[in-house]
């Protein structure tokens, strides 16, 4: 019998006591508060999950007043800057894991406001893989390394992730992105963030607005292949760093929009889903955000320990006008925060360091306690008190909960709003391109091909037949299945009639421009000058970076004499690294080159994973040596002088020529 750490037995262990079916969860259950004490307090000092971060200062400007929905200062004023500081991370790996692991990504910001620190704590994909808080400990222990082997560090491809995912059919949508090319982001900037809850805005009338927040990319989103992301991290693990710390450093900055999808009782009450459901999502398509406001990085740590390693980020960090709804998840987190930063920073006075610090003057009567760093002046440490001395609370300004009605008994229960796992895993699913969901076979194909057990992989495809037939015939087929089980019980029939919604596409909304992406240049002693003149000038006016790649480090001198400095040596600067690449050796050094079979598997690379490629005529031996020379696409461009420069640009905002992928056959 499952028992509390005190030997209590334990009556339900999948749901956390509410009142009513979707009423707040109580602060009496014990068994809630011991399970998630205990698991705050797993990891010293790294984080439970989220532990590999980066960071980077800006700030927050309001586009015009939403005071019509919300009277939190930030959305007052239009034009007004609020400073930001953003944590980028993956979930399931330790610090010294590598950047392109296929995960879910922490999007965290932090909004100093005139009213207090603002956390919306999110990540790249808008739900999650449970609806209650209560399983977030047993979530993360199956998808952590297996506790008496310790690995596989940071990847989900086991037997005990799976286990547990094939067990709980609320998993299912969340599956549909996590092995979707979302969990293999390009770069941090090419990303989109989600609060995932719905939460409230009041007005200054004490009207609720419910809300779900979205940060869009200014420059499109952008994935990598799974194939790309082993090489990544094993030529630069650090690829993700790397990419905002040089982008910001060149002065290009990232940006996001804020949008909000907003909505009524009325509109929750008749949408399809339950909005309190954190598995759940509304389309773009029935509910178009609105942008509200954009996000600006401007700035890098000055330390990286001091800032982003000591940020403490927590959902229940909200200004007045800013509200919780009644998801179990959300306030499951809510209670978890506190509890984390207290084990990890260890005390009471994390707010102290000045990353977590507020901006805006403070005043309260905390005091002491392990690690002070403030030294509070006068006699008083109490209110009320009749000295007149100290802050006082401010019924006009201060935060006030909407006054929801509750009622209902307290009970462990999951309401049955809830209880529909497959509908919008389907419709997620064939909103994809087939590309897309080419990418998505390909990825559950991989990670059950490393579960042990047949069994776990038969209770997947029963799931997947109740997303889609397709799929599951193609998993199955491609795992050498010996027979196609049942579909799994589903305690609500997938709806058929849930049309695609192209916004859940990275494809149907492809960036569309090269802007912020990195073109590899291969040079060579003799490299046409001219050309590379031209190439890297209409680079840097279309907002695009580029890395020289010389045979040696120490570069090549140009055809007109002058020297070629080197970013890479091509032995270490394979082409996964770059979104294309131009080939731009002499006549004299192709006989060199094309000995060397670093240079080989970098045009092969690019080629297989349907990039595109300049090339000049000396060029061409080096395509025969690569296999590719009679597999000329519209993604090879010839670049026989400067005139072609513009057209090769032209070409490179579609980033892939996915035409190309059935040739090559890249996952």
């Amino acid at each position: 019998m499952l028992t509390t750490a005190q030997g209590g037995p334990v009556s339900d262990d999948q749901n956390s006591l509410k009142i009513g079916a979707r009423g707040p969860t109580v602060l009496e259950d014990f068994h809630f508060r011991e399970k998630i004490f205990h698991f705050d307090h797993e990891r010293i000092p790294e984080r439970v999950v989220h532990a590999r971060g980066y960071g980077a200062h800006g700030y927050f400007e309001t586009y015009e007043s939403m005071s019509k929905y919300t009277r939190a200062d930030i959305f007052q004023r239009a034009g007004e800057k609020t400073p930001a500081f953003v944590r980028f991370s993956t979930v399931a790996g330790s610090k010294g894991s590598a950047d392109l692991a296929r995960d879910v990504r922490g999007f965290a910001v932090k909004l100093y406001t005139q009213e207090g620190n603002w956390d919306i704590v999110g990540n790249n994909i808008p739900v999650f893989f449970i609806q209650d808080a209560i399983k977030f400990p047993d979530l993360v222990h199956s998808v952590k390394e297996e506790p008496d082997r310790a690995f596989p560090q940071a990847q989900s491809a086991h037997d005990n992730f799976w286990d547990f995912i094939s067990l709980t059919p609320e998993s299912m949508h969340m599956i549909m992105w996590v092995m979707s090319d979302r969990a293999i982001p390009r770069s941090l900037r090419f990303m989109e963030g989600f609060g995932v809850h719905t939460f409230r805005m009041v007005n200054a009338k004490d009207e609720s607005t419910f809300v779900k927040f979205h940060w869009k990319p200014k420059l499109g989103m952008q994935s990598v292949a799974w194939n790309e992301a082993v090489k990544i991290n094993g030529a630069d693990p650090d690829f993700h760093r790397r990419d905002l710390w040089d982008s910001i450093q060149a002065g290009n900055f990232p940006e996001w929009e804020l949008q909000l999808q907003l909505f009524d009782q009325a509109f929750a009450d008749s949408f399809d889903f339950d909005v309190l459901d954190a598995t759940k999502l509304i389309p773009e398509e029935i509910l178009a955000p609105i942008p509200v406001g954009r996000l600006v990085l401007n700035r890098m740590p000055d330390n990286f320990f001091a800032e982003t390693e000591q940020v403490a980020f927590m959902t229940q960090n909200v200004p007045p006008g800013i509200d919780f709804s009644n998801d179990p998840l959300l306030q499951g987190r809510n209670f978890s925060y506190l509890d984390t930063q207290l084990k990890r920073l260890g005390g009471p006075n994390f707010t102290h360091i000045p990353i977590n610090a507020p901006k805006c003057p403070f005043h309260h009567f905390q005091q002491d306690g392990h690690m002070a760093m403030r030294s509070p002046v006068g006699r008083v440490n109490y209110q009320p008190n009749s000295f007149g001395e100290g802050p006082r609370e401010s019924p006009e300004r201060g935060f006030r909960s909407f006054a929801e009605p509750e009622e209902g008994p307290k009970q462990r229960i999951r309401a049955e709003s809830f209880a529909d796992h497959y509908s919008q895993a389907r419709q997620f699913y064939i909103s994809q391109t087939p590309t897309e969901q080419g990418h998505i076979a390909a990825a559950l194909t991989f990670e059950l091909s490393k579960v042990k057990t047949p069994v776990i992989r038969e209770r997947m495809v029963a799931h997947l037949l109740n997303i889609d037939d397709g799929l599951a015939k193609k998993v199955a087929a491609d795992l050498g299945l010996k027979a196609m089980p049942k579909p799994a019980d589903a305690a609500v029939a997938t709806r058929q009639d849930l049309g695609a919604a192209p916004s859940l596409s990275i494809l149907e909304n492809g960036a569309q421009q090269f802007k912020g992406r990195k073109l590899g240049i291969l040079v060579t002693d003799g490299t046409d000058a001219a050309l590379l003149k031209a190439l890297t000038s209409a680079l840097a006016k279309a907002g695009s970076s580029f890395e020289i790649i010389a045979p040696k480090v120490g570069g090549a001198k140009a055809s007109d004499g002058s020297f070629i400095e080197a970013d890479q040596m091509l032995a270490g600067a394979p082409s996964v690294l770059y979104d294309a690449v131009a080939l731009l050796p002499s006549q004299a050094a192709i006989a060199d080159l094309v000995k060397e079979s670093t240079a080989r598997d970098f045009v092969a690379d690019a080629f297989a994973r349907c990039k595109f490629i300049g090339y000049v005529e000396a060029a061409t031996p080096l395509l025969e040596k690569a296999g590719i020379a009679d597999s000329l696409d519209k993604g090879l461009i010839s670049l026989s002088g400067p005139k072609d420069v513009a057209g090769f640009l032209g070409e490179l905002g579609e980033l892939r020529l996915w035409d190309r992928e059935p040739k090559v056959k890249m996952s």
